[in-house]
């Protein structure tokens, strides 16, 4: 055992470790913030840092006034320290004179030290000088948001551009300023916006620099300008500054201005609230333009009914009558829908169409214009993490699915952000809406329908398919109902598939407590014997009109009913609703076989295909006497089943619920 004095350096080692490797700030304005400033720069009455005015030959600096520990040397194994991951958002603003050109630029800047002596203005940005431009001494990584053209024989040869720099102004990698939307890329000009927001993000395992930039208010775009793998470990220093830098030259002035920006080391960079932020400062006019003006504003208000028609008309044209932009990808994804008739079928998505959400999104239901088929639209917000084409492979999949007992994706489509999923319109709800309805029973018959119906489905789905779907979340809201009281099995969110000849390799817990296989929590990996487990309980459940779970965690179905089924007592455990009229001879079927479904190891539970002929009194149901289980401890063989749920231990302390008890506990009328 350690001595106390090493745990407690020890301790202290991994607190200055952590405060080290995590740590992250917002300025939404400047008033009262860690800044140190240097050269010209300064902080006006609104919060807004403005680091040149509008004269000659001037260098403004703003560095965050701590340094930031950005090298990763814990890891003594490793030749070279990594360079931690980091990310940064930011809004500046450049407003240049109406009448003549402006400069230079400005730039976000990681260095050693806050302080530049005999730093030039111009295309130098106040980081260099003629002499130690591009000198490995430098260790300065900048990102520079250029207005001026280009520089000596760098990369950037145009004004008006974004470049990355190491240790000078000459750019390793440089791009015209633009944005992507909706997959086209957009130019825009720096100087004539009224402000531009960047993110910077550093990836420290992969080396990639992502440079991001957008007008100010847009959306961040979902891909960078600039993505590429940069080795900057030569460059950094073990403890280095954040901050920026901005200059004019002897005949080109503008002023620079920041009005927001956060960071994060090892960590995403805290979004900038625009509410909370400076006005952008206002752009300047030309001296001549107001008299211009006067002269011209009677033609323009002659014409702006005229214009203002012309724009509801074009902007009516691009939301409902274009087509969108399709990627290659997607031209050969089939039951493509256009999202114009998700919008009318929907009437916009309003929430009087609403009937459902969950936690891969909203439902609504609507009427394709085109077919006057009812359809059920998911709208789902896809994450960054999860690519599109990942979706789409599993569309092309899903989509074919075709059976009776399942509720059928009619269709598909990508719009921005969003993937609408479109499926069969299904009248009559969940089964778990039927179950416990106050006000509504289903009979015997429909039960024992529906849960065939069920069972099918999953045969389709585990043998007859063309590859094997796991479906993962098997229970009764994800069971619909239509008006001919059939079952549809919907919400393939969590499926996965694989082909016949394979092993399943999901391994990540998926599902609902309650219907949940045991082995899915000491291993994760899903199976079709996890589904069947998962179908026993909802076959118990779909009897006895009782949830999986107790609200309070201390009932258990399956454990109930095994209790009743050990006392010989099974029919006790029947749902009061259906008052005493159903097939006695199938109810017990149908309760000995979910616990035949739901045993604890997954070897001993049958496979859906003889679940079906079970149901069908096709193969008689084994005696509960005969069913064997190996403890897995021992190779002793035991008759209890009791041994093989996981209560089995405590099994002895769990009293039987009467009727009323058990009315309280799991909320049963």
């Amino acid at each position: 055992m350690a001595p106390p004095k090493t745990l407690f350096v020890l301790l202290i080692f991994l607190i200055l470790l952590v405060s080290a490797t995590a740590f992250s700030f917002l300025f939404h304005g400047f008033n009262e913030s860690n800044i140190t400033l240097e050269g010209k720069a300064k902080i006006d009455n609104q919060g807004i840092l403005q680091l040149t005015g509008r004269k000659n030959n001037i260098v403004g600096h703003a560095f965050y006034n701590k340094s930031i520990i950005i090298l990763d040397k814990t890891n003594a194994s490793v030749l070279q320290p990594k360079v931690f991951s980091f990310s940064t958002c930011f809004v500046f603003s450049i407003v240049s004179p109406s009448s003549g050109p402006g400069g230079f630029g400005l730039a976000f800047t990681i260095a050693p030290s806050t302080q530049f002596p005999d730093a030039e203005g111009g295309h130098l940005l106040g980081l260099f000088n003629s002499s130690n431009d591009m000198s490995s001494s430098n260790h300065i990584l900048v990102v520079e948001f250029d207005t001026v053209n280009g520089y000596k024989d760098s990369a950037d040869t145009v004004g008006n551009h974004v470049g990355v720099n190491k240790n000078g102004m000459s750019s390793n990698i440089s791009e015209p300023a633009a944005y992507f939307e909706e997959g086209r890329k957009e130019e825009f000009n720096m100087e004539k916006a009224d402000a531009v927001c960047a993110w910077i993000e550093y990836d420290g395992e992969t080396e990639i620099l992502n440079v991001t930039i957008a007008p100010y208010l847009e959306p961040k775009p979902s891909k960078p300008l600039i993505s590429e793998a940069i080795d900057i470990k030569s460059v950094m220093e073990e403890s280095m500054f954040f901050g920026f830098s901005a200059s004019t030259g002897s005949r080109k002035a503008s002023s620079h201005y920041i009005l927001g920006w956060s960071f994060a080391l090892n960590g995403v960079s805290p979004p900038l609230n625009a509410s909370l932020l400076p006005k952008p400062p206002p752009k300047e006019k030309d001296s001549y333009y107001f008299p211009l003006v006067k002269v011209v504003i009677g033609i323009l208000s002659a014409l702006t009914f005229t214009l203002l028609c012309l724009l509801f008309c074009v902007t009516f044209y691009k939301r409902y009558m274009i087509f969108e932009t399709l990627e290659d990808w997607e031209r050969g994804c089939p039951h493509r829908l256009k999202y114009r008739d998700l919008h009318l079928a929907t009437k916009g998505f309003v929430e009087s169409q609403l009937i459902g959400v969950g936690g891969f999104g909203s439902v609504y239901k609507g009427v394709l214009p085109s077919t006057g088929t009812e359809v059920a639209v998911k709208r789902i917000m896809t994450s960054p993490a999860r690519g599109m084409r990942e979706f789409a492979a599993e569309i092309e999949s899903l989509g074919r699915l075709r059976h009776k007992n399942l509720v059928n994706l009619q269709g598909w489509c990508k719009h921005k952000n969003d993937l609408l999923l479109i499926y069969d319109y299904i009248p009559n709800g969940s089964l778990d809406s039927l179950l416990f309805n106050k006000n509504f029973a289903l009979d015997w018959d429909q039960r024992f329908k529906i849960l065939k119906g069920v069972a099918e489905g999953l045969l389709y789905l585990h043998e007859e398919w063309e590859q094997v779907v796991i479906h993962r979340d098997v229970k009764s809201s994800n069971i619909l109902i239509d008006g001919d009281f059939n079952a549809r099995l919907g919400d393939f969110g969590l499926a996965r598939l694989y082909s016949h000849d394979q092993v399943s390799h999901t391994t990540s817990v998926a599902g609902t407590i309650g219907y949940i296989a045991p082995e899915l929590t000491r291993t994760g990996k899903a199976s079709t014997s996890s589904d069947v487990y998962a179908f026993g309980v909802l076959l118990l459940e779909t009897v006895s009109g009782t949830r999986p779970v107790g609200s309070s965690g201390k009932f258990f179905l399956v454990d109930w009913v095994l209790e009743n089924c050990l006392l010989d007592q099974i029919l006790e455990v029947v749902d009061p609703k259906l008052d005493s009229v159903y097939d006695e001879e199938e109810v017990e079927l149908v309760l000995k076989l979910g616990l035949l479904c739901s045993q604890y190891k997954a070897d001993y539970r049958p496979s859906i295909k003889q679940v079906t002929r079970y149901l069908n009194i096709d193969d008689p149901l084994p005696d509960i006497s005969d069913w064997r289980h190996y403890d897995s401890q021992s190779t002793t063989t035991s008759l209890s089943f009791l041994e093989a749920m996981p209560t089995s231990k405590t099994s002895s302390s769990y009293s039987l619920p009467t009727r009323s008890t058990m009315s309280i506990e799991t909320g049963r009328s």
